[in-house]
């Protein structure tokens, strides 16, 4: 879709402005089609005119479904196994280890988008009942997208949704088939509660997290904005915690208060964590 360089512009200015992402030029071919349904809904036929009408003092409600249709929601269960096998096999046992005293787990999902990872996750620990037994546990996944969180606490997915990484055993034993698609069952949805949040703004009375996953979340920013999301992150994880990004996301040039766990992926511990060896004695 064609369309001049001041209104992509606008648009570019309006997302990085309200959540920190860059819509760069290699991904501006994405506005006309992430904004057709905005255009069919409000009779318009092009980002020039949709500009126009953002430049109307009532167009609050307007940007906010202009900035929510530009976010990229990508997600599905369990995405990247290996990395989902590495907590169940080698995270997960160990904060079990190290906070066998207080026995509360606090799991941070930054950029949830509509619940999969942090179901997921739910599901990783409810199959492990045993090592669990009597711990206060908590997911909390965080999103600013207010559609993605509104789908992720419905818990309902469609048929097409649930298979995209999801073993059918593991669908059958956490979700049940409703008329409007399958439902996670209420022992999986108690595990985790999700907010509208944005990761640049300090997060609100909860946490430290024992575990923050924040992945395919830093590769929408610039640096400056990676610097100031990782300042957020190291604010909410407990010192002695571990962080998971994607497996093609870095910390070099962006903080020096984060450590890499050796043999992991994405894995990396507060810098000078006392814990950090008993980790990387297994991996």
């Amino acid at each position: 879709m064609d369309m001049n360089f001041g209104s992509q512009k606008i648009i570019a200015d309006l997302l990085a402005a309200r959540t920190g992402q860059q819509l760069t030029e290699d991904r501006s071919w994405r506005i006309g089609t992430a904004l057709s349904g905005i255009f069919r809904q409000i009779g318009i036929s092009n980002v020039d005119q949709l500009v126009c009408l953002l430049d109307q003092p009532s167009h609050a409600t307007l940007s906010q479904q202009v900035v929510e249709a530009l976010l990229n929601n990508e997600t599905y269960f369990f995405r990247d196994r290996a990395m989902f096998n590495q907590l169940s096999d080698l995270v997960l046992p160990q904060i079990a280890k190290e906070r066998r005293q207080e026995r509360t787990l606090s799991i941070l999902c930054a950029g949830c988008s509509t619940g999969q990872e942090a179901l997921s996750l739910g599901m990783v620990l409810l199959e492990q009942k045993a090592r669990w037994a009597g711990w206060k546990i908590e997911i909390t996944g965080i999103d600013i997208s207010h559609g993605a969180i509104a789908t992720a606490r419905a818990g309902t997915y469609s048929q097409f949704e649930i298979q995209r990484g999801l073993p059918v055993a593991q669908m059958l034993a956490h979700f049940t088939e409703t008329p409007i698609g399958w439902e996670a069952n209420e022992e999986l949805r108690s595990l985790v509660r999700f907010r509208v949040h944005n990761l640049l703004d300090p997060m609100p009375a909860i946490g430290p997290f024992d575990l923050i996953l924040c992945r395919n979340v830093l590769l929408y920013f610039d640096a400056a904005t990676r610097r100031r999301a990782f300042s957020r992150l190291m604010e909410s994880v407990n010192p002695q915690g571990w962080v998971m990004l994607g497996a093609g996301e870095t910390i070099v040039g962006h903080t020096d208060q984060l450590a890499l766990v050796k043999g992991g992926i994405g894995l990396y511990r507060p810098t000078g964590s006392s814990l950090e060896a008993n980790f990387m004695k297994r991996a």
